[in-house]
């Protein structure tokens, strides 16, 4: 664990200042953030200083060299979540950038891969935007080149990303991915759209991209490349990471709460705090083995792995959230404190995208698994 908080000081990318001091000064800086509604760019400049913003693309990209591919998947898994731990939001944020610096690493060509080696080399932040209000949008054929049609909902950093990686529907109902610039429409951007209790610095307003012409460039992959199996239902993963954090974070306050006070004496505290310890415990487990099962040897089973995970860690935020409220009682609730703030983070995180359909289908795969010889269930 001390080797990957301090992946800065190793890094080629920042000055020597470890991860874990960083994220201390970016967690104070997140109530601000969230009662203005505000995009933390200070902290995405920070994470970009030590280098985590450039640390997990390959090395011929620029990346981080890790020992192995275990050390790749173990440091990834622990940044999300420590970065998810110092503020939600910016854990939101991170996971995108992230998500996008893979996708195009997957399904571009060597120009693509060029122009995100460079857009990294220079700061550049990415997102991956998918949802959409009706009807939806859709990539039309125009002249040499194309034309969208249609807008982006829920979309992270909306007027403050660099470049976005967004789908579009072809006319045989195929999705389509593209790298758009979107930090060179920022007029296109409505910010003010995102009126939400929690996740509030995460900015995800929407964009408009109607009526915009686009050069074949930006196209990226093939039709069918952004829902292709497993790794669109597997790389779910790296969000449970960061929801993961959000659950650390709540725990050290749970902690701390109990330790200041009378609580440490009472057994009721002492009871619920194990509870949500083995809550806590049981979500790290299930997400770490998911992002190695994911990652390091993505089997057929990777996907349902990853939808049961995002159950365990959605139970054990809400046994956490119970446990805090009940135990701290009404500070929990005054706006301006911290608790309140990651709850409410915490609560509409655990929302996206269709938990309940999630864990349906996980239901569904493992009653299709034998005890004794798949290996979902060890």
């Amino acid at each position: 664990m001390d080797d990957i908080i301090r992946l800065s000081i190793d890094s080629p990318f920042g000055p020597a200042a470890s991860l874990r001091e960083v994220l201390a000064e970016i967690a104070g800086h997140a109530d601000r953030c969230d009662a203005g509604g505000e995009f933390p760019s200070q902290d995405v400049a920070l994470l970009g200083q030590i280098g985590l913003l450039r640390a997990f693309a390959p090395v011929s990209l620029g990346g981080y060299s890790f020992h192995d591919r275990q050390d790749y998947v173990d440091a990834l898994f622990d940044c999300l979540r420590l970065v998810g731990r110092a503020n939600l939001s910016l854990g939101r944020i991170f996971e995108g950038h992230v998500n996008a610096i893979l996708l195009i690493d997957r399904y571009g060509d060597d120009a693509a891969r060029a122009k995100l080696e460079a857009a990294l080399a220079s700061g550049k932040v990415f997102g991956v935007w998918n949802t959409e209000p009706p009807p939806g949008m859709t990539l039309e054929p125009a002249g040499s080149g194309w034309r969208l049609t249609g807008s982006k909902s829920y979309a992270t950093g909306a007027g403050h990303l660099d470049f976005a990686v967004i789908t579009a529907r072809l006319s045989d109902d195929t999705k389509r991915m593209l790298v758009m610039p979107v930090g060179e429409q920022r007029d296109r951007a409505h910010p003010e759209s995102w009126q939400v209790s929690g996740m509030r610095a995460t900015v995800s307003g929407t964009h408009d991209f109607s009526d915009l012409a686009v050069e074949p460039q930006i196209l990226l992959g093939q039709p069918g490349d952004y829902e292709r199996e497993p790794m669109f239902t597997a790389g779910a993963w790296r969000f449970t990471a960061v929801q993961l954090g959000g659950i650390e974070a709540l725990m050290q306050q749970l902690r701390d709460h109990i330790v200041a006070g009378p609580g440490a004496k009472d057994p009721i505290h002492r009871a619920r705090f194990a509870h949500a310890v083995a809550s806590a415990r049981t979500a790290f487990q299930w997400v770490r083995e998911a992002a190695r099962r994911t990652e390091l040897n993505p089997g057929p089973s990777a996907g349902s792995f990853v939808l049961m995970t995002r159950g365990i860690v959605e139970n054990a935020a809400l046994d956490i959230i119970e446990a805090v409220q009940r135990s701290v009682g009404t500070r929990a609730f005054f706006s301006g404190n911290a608790i309140d703030r990651m709850i409410r983070d915490l609560q509409l995180y655990l929302r996206q995208p269709v938990p309940d359909q999630a864990r349906d289908r996980a239901a569904i795969a493992w009653l299709h698994a034998d005890l004794w010889d798949d290996d979902r269930w060890w």
